[in-house]
């Protein structure tokens, strides 16, 4: 089954954005491609309950096991060893993206303290966008017992779109608060 997001897309936002961005064919408009949760965990060399932790938070956020990313080289400033567990990353394609996109939008920013919308800035300058956030906690599936200390995550939407105006008129569409 669908989400509504999805729903809405195909039906109402494809002919709307075809309009406003004065394209010509209905396969140049913009869509979502896929979307990446990306936990980082440095402070799991000292203390490698934190990657148990970070599996947990993400597999409750995203609905999907996240992969374990490990170091490629040792950092010895920053006490890292090579192949030791340093972030939990997930990436969602299809109905999850759209699912986790809805619920970000309508059940989880509107939870941030003083939120006023996400930076307009946060574009790459080829139609994707990154959202940092710095605690999990504003996610309603997760619960305050399971996961010690508070940790952010980045958020990263990646569009079809070749400029960033698309994609911003993109994640408009899409319900996106983006104040600027």
């Amino acid at each position: 089954m669908a989400s509504k997001l999805k729903n809405k897309y195909t039906a109402e936002l494809i002919p709307a954005l075809l309009k406003e961005l004065g394209l010509k064919n209905v396969f140049q408009v913009p869509r979502l491609e896929k979307i990446v949760i990306n936990m980082g965990l440095g402070e799991a060399t000292t203390d490698p309950k934190l990657i148990e932790q970070g599996v947990y938070t993400v597999t409750r956020i995203s609905g999907q096991k996240p992969v374990i990313r490990i170091a490629r080289k040792a950092i010895s400033n920053f006490k890292l060893k090579e192949n030791s567990p340093v972030g939990v990353s997930v990436t969602l394609r299809r109905e999850k993206m759209y699912e986790f996109l809805e619920r970000l939008i309508t059940a989880t920013l509107p939870r941030v303290r003083d939120f006023r919308g996400v930076s307009g800035k946060s574009f790459d300058g080829h139609g994707n966008y990154t959202l940092g956030l710095k605690e999990q906690l504003i996610f309603p599936e997760v619960e305050y017992e399971k996961i010690g200390k508070p940790k952010g995550m980045n958020i990263c939407i990646v569009t079809s779109a070749k400029t960033d105006a698309h994609a911003k008129a993109l994640l408009v569409a899409l319900g996106m608060p983006i104040k600027n």
